[in-house]
């Protein structure tokens, strides 16, 4: 844990003193609370958001280290339908743009339980996935994803190396706001990736997050809130290059870029210039866009509680839908209880059972839904939204509708 009096940015070793936004105390977002624990209080953290005046990278400072985070992990990528479909899509077209085949050696850093790598096994392409939890990883090998259970940087990666393993293609998805030591988290990349290879780093962009008002993607394991303004240093140290970038509608606006080492010689593409000049036009060279986010994330606030309000004296009834850890975050903030919320459900059975973290709103089976027949149904994941209402559409028969609140509170 740190114990120094004034942070320092985690890219560029400046001093933080300036305030993105400070959501208070809050637990571990994936600190779900088993059963048994109910009584025992878990510790809470200051969840303050910094914006560096010199390099722009919005971070948190760290609290907790990643083993303690990571090692044992109750996210399992394959939960959600619409994230395969999403991995399925890349792998086609990565291998068909990179003419990627059984020569080929893919490696993707955080691969979880081998949800996409699953998608180059089948193709005949060779794999491997790094990643430091024991219990996701051995998902991933039932899938037939050999997996390597270690944290990434640049001593993994010379362990790989020395092992005989260079990449042609290296994939970090959602994966680069988790790791606290960012320059040398990139390093390695730089040394295993082959001379002629590309790494895609996919993450959520910090412009949405700011013009979104998507203050709930903001909790303890994600220690960096990313733009290419903040992130084309990280790279150039490392001797890598973005040359090309694509926008994605995943995790409520995300960014995929590829990266290469800079003396590969080939031109970077138009886009990789077109997101520059949309970053800048959006204020994210300049501070003041930032302290208008801050404010704007009191305002939601209010409007969130507001809505509270006036369902409990319209004598409404509600639960939520879903236990991912942005949910946590806004339900801490907001200071939402379970006689708000009595309960949420979850399809992932690794966290029925369980109580959200700081909350203690029980996660139920999904089918709680259709026994308590609430008026409204809060949805949490709300970059998950359509694929989510679709499922539940049962509850239009008794007049229940939906509820999300980022950007702003809407019923549906």
């Amino acid at each position: 844990m740190h114990t120094r009096d004034t942070p320092c940015c985690r890219s560029c070793g400046a001093p933080l003193t300036e305030t993105f936004v400070d959501l208070g105390m809050s637990p571990l977002a994936n600190s779900y609370v088993a059963p048994g624990r109910a009584a025992a209080m878990e510790p809470f953290y200051p969840l303050h958001a910094y914006v560096c005046s010199s390099c722009f990278l919005v971070q948190l400072d760290e609290f907790e280290k990643p083993d303690h985070i990571f090692s044992d992990y109750l996210y399992f990528s394959s939960f959600s339908t619409s994230w395969l479909d999403h991995a399925s899509r890349y792998v086609a077209a990565i291998t068909e743009r990179l003419g990627l085949g059984a020569g080929s050696k893919v490696v993707e850093i955080a691969s979880n339980d081998g949800y996409l790598l699953q998608y180059f096994v089948a193709r005949g392409v060779p794999v491997l996935g790094v990643d430091p939890a024991r219990n996701v990883v051995a998902e991933a090998e039932k899938r037939g994803v050999p997996t390597e259970v270690a944290f990434f940087g640049r001593e993994t990666a010379d362990r790989l190396v020395a092992a005989g393993h260079r990449a042609d293609l290296m994939i970090a998805n959602n994966v680069l706001a988790h790791v606290p030591d960012i320059n040398d988290f990139v390093g390695g990349f730089a040394r295993l990736l082959a001379p002629g290879g590309t790494a895609t780093f996919e993450f959520p962009h910090l412009l949405t997050l700011i013009r979104d008002r998507q203050f709930d993607t903001i909790y303890h394991e994600h220690f960096s809130y990313l733009s290419l303004l903040a992130l084309e240093p990280v790279f150039a140290r490392a001797g890598l290059e973005v040359y090309d970038v694509e926008q994605l509608p995943t995790h409520g606006g995300s960014l995929r870029l590829f990266v290469r080492h800079r003396d590969a010689g080939r031109p970077v593409g138009a886009a990789v210039d077109a997101l520059r000049r949309e970053e800048a036009a959006a204020g994210l060279g300049d501070i003041a866009a930032y302290r208008a986010f801050r404010r704007s994330i009191s305002d939601l606030r209010y409007e969130i509680l507001e809505f509270f309000v006036a369902a409990n004296r319209a004598g409404k009834t509600m639960c939520a839908y879903g236990a991912p850890a942005k949910g946590n975050t806004l339900l801490n903030y907001v200071g939402v209880k379970p006689d708000m919320i009595p309960f949420t459900v979850d399809r992932n059975d690794h966290k029925q059972g369980h109580l959200l973290p700081g909350t203690r709103i029980p996660i139920l089976h999904p089918d709680a839904i259709a026994r308590a027949r609430p008026d409204y149904v809060v949805i949490l994941p709300w970059n998950l939204k359509a694929e989510i209402m679709a499922q539940l559409a049962e509850i239009r028969g008794w007049g229940g509708r939906f509820v999300t609140f980022v950007p702003g509170v809407e019923v549906s």
